[in-house]
């Protein structure tokens, strides 16, 4: 695909990057940096990339049309999109667009200034999964959608063995990075860009951020490891998200309508299976089916990738996107705009502290049109 990618961070989420690009061969990767020289020769190596040696040497190798993917550690999201900007290029970055709303607002002002193009993971809105959920809503197979419930809960992260976890390259899972970005700015994107491209932007955010687990590995600067936020949006929906490091695994997310539920548990897959339970009553009763029916997409859509860990998903949905946005000249689903109200949305609910918040946001998006297999 014209342009191509260049990565900046080799560490363990490039090794996700590098194994979901490795099924679209019509992108070329020109190269990957890491400050760090010894993880980037490892990272190179291993998946036979050139090596460059710092951010002048990534700028010279992404050509025109090309995309810079930012998969540094979230304290360094802003500086390095802002360096990729004010080299000329367009950019993929990791969640969070930055950590500080002021700073994600000065990345969008000036990729507009410059004409470029700037989105942020996750990407998996663009995956079958959610599409089919898309799909399933507009056509309200459960009838006309009224509340959502959806869940991020990880289990009791910190008693892990996560000195067992690596990389393909060998990188380890960065868990104290992960404890002081926390697991809101860390997942609760998984969801939100689900909702947010199916209902559009939100009007209010309620929520509670805290911190319940006092030893999280030796890390005392440890963000929340839990939120619940109560999510009022502009088209009148209301859902519910939960996010945790404490609470047992849950991934589900079940959309509520006038006639039954959507419901899929896990976000994580791009190939996760939709179901519908419609409503019925027996006897005395109202119940929900306790099978479902299984809603699928016809036809072909994008390449899948098996698990990896606790994923299986394609991460390089979102740059392959903007390539292609890039190169048809139209408009990027994964817009400044919608990075921004995401971003917005995100920090509202971890900031919301141990007393909860309830904040109006002052970003908006346009819902997002869905993929060309699921219309």
């Amino acid at each position: 695909m014209q342009g191509g990618v260049t990565l900046i961070g080799c560490g363990f989420v490039a090794d996700l990057y590098m194994r979901s690009l490795r099924a679209h061969p019509q992108v070329v990767v020109h190269g990957a940096h890491d400050r760090n020289p010894a993880r980037a020769a490892a990272f190179g190596a291993h998946w036979g990339v050139p090596v460059l040696p710092d951010l002048a040497a990534v700028f010279a190798a992404t050509p025109p049309g090309g995309v810079i993917l930012n998969l540094t550690n979230p304290s360094q999201h802003y500086a390095v999109n802002r360096a990729c900007l004010m080299a000329g290029h367009h950019v993929y970055s990791e969640k969070p667009l930055a950590i500080a709303m002021d700073d994600a607002r000065a990345l969008h002002a000036l990729a507009a200034e410059k004409g470029l193009l700037i989105a942020s993971a996750p990407c998996s809105v663009l995956g079958e999964a959610a599409q089919t959920l898309g799909h399933a809503i507009r056509r309200r197979v459960a009838g006309a959608p009224l509340l959502v419930y959806a869940e991020l809960d990880d289990g009791f992260i910190p008693q892990a063995p996560l000195d067992k976890w690596g990389s393909e390259s060998g990188a380890p899972w960065p868990f104290a990075d992960e404890f002081r970005t926390g697991c809101t700015l860390e997942h609760a994107g998984y969801y939100l860009s689900w909702l947010i491209a199916f209902f559009g932007p939100v009007r209010r955010v309620t929520a509670t951020a805290a911190s319940v687990i006092a030893d999280k590995r030796g890390v005392e600067d440890a963000a929340p490891d839990v939120s619940v936020a109560t999510l009022t949006f502009h088209c009148g929906m209301v859902a519910r998200l939960t996010c945790s490091i404490v609470a047992p695994h849950d991934h589900r997310i079940r959309v509520v309508g006038e006639a039954g539920v959507l419901e899929m548990a896990q976000a994580w897959d791009n190939d996760a299976a939709l179901r519908y339970r419609r409503r019925f009553t027996l006897r005395r009763r109202l119940l929900e089916h306790p099978f479902g029916r299984r809603i699928r997409l016809r036809g072909p859509t994008h390449p899948k990738l098996g698990r990896r860990g606790a994923a299986a998903m394609n991460f390089a949905l979102g740059p392959v996107e903007m390539l292609a946005a890039i190169a048809e000249g139209r408009p990027c689903r994964l817009s400044a705009d919608f990075a921004l109200h995401l971003n917005e949305v995100t920090l509202a609910i971890q900031n919301a502290g141990s007393e909860g918040a309830s904040v109006s946001m002052t970003t908006t998006c346009p819902m997002m049109e869905p993929m060309p297999w699921a219309r």
